[in-house]
């Protein structure tokens, strides 16, 4: 287990990320160019090494509810790691994590296109927007029930 002075050593590497000092030792990390309402990115380091990384925009840790994963056991190399990630999920728009771009035709060759845009999804016929819809399924209900299928 690395120490609460490795720990805070490898987080300052991290030069995005601004120190902020709370209760009883514990500091916390802030990334103030998150596209999300979530800033803190390390969450109170606590001197005895515990303490918690935001990882409630990526699906490859493990979290609590909160979306945070303990750190009190990881390696240098996998706080690196897991800082990195959180970095950068947190500087992607949800359409730049996960693009969508569908071709949907009719039985008359007619093409619609699906697109993933900020956050929700849209339906463009050329240039003319058709639909926007909050999610995948609704808009592909749409399309489905308007005649089209995915190629």
């Amino acid at each position: 287990m690395l120490s609460f002075e490795e720990k805070l050593s490898i987080i300052e590497e991290f030069e995005e990320l601004e120190k902020k000092e709370v209760s009883l030792g514990r500091v916390n990390f802030h990334y103030e160019e998150s596209l999300y309402d979530k800033k803190v990115v390390v969450y109170r380091l606590h001197p005895n090494g515990s303490g918690f990384v935001y990882a409630g925009q990526m699906e490859d840790y493990p979290t609590d509810s909160k979306g945070m994963v303990n750190i009190k056991d990881f390696d240098a190399d996998e706080l690196r790691l897991l800082i990195r990630d959180a970095i950068d999920s947190l500087s992607l728009s949800p359409a730049e994590k996960d693009p969508v771009m569908e071709e949907w035709l009719n039985d008359y060759d007619q093409a619609l296109v699906l697109m993933r845009e900020e956050d929700g999804y849209n339906v463009y016929a050329d240039e003319q927007l058709e639909g926007t819809f909050n999610s995948y399924e609704e808009a592909a209900n749409f399309l489905q029930q308007e005649g089209f299928s995915r190629l």
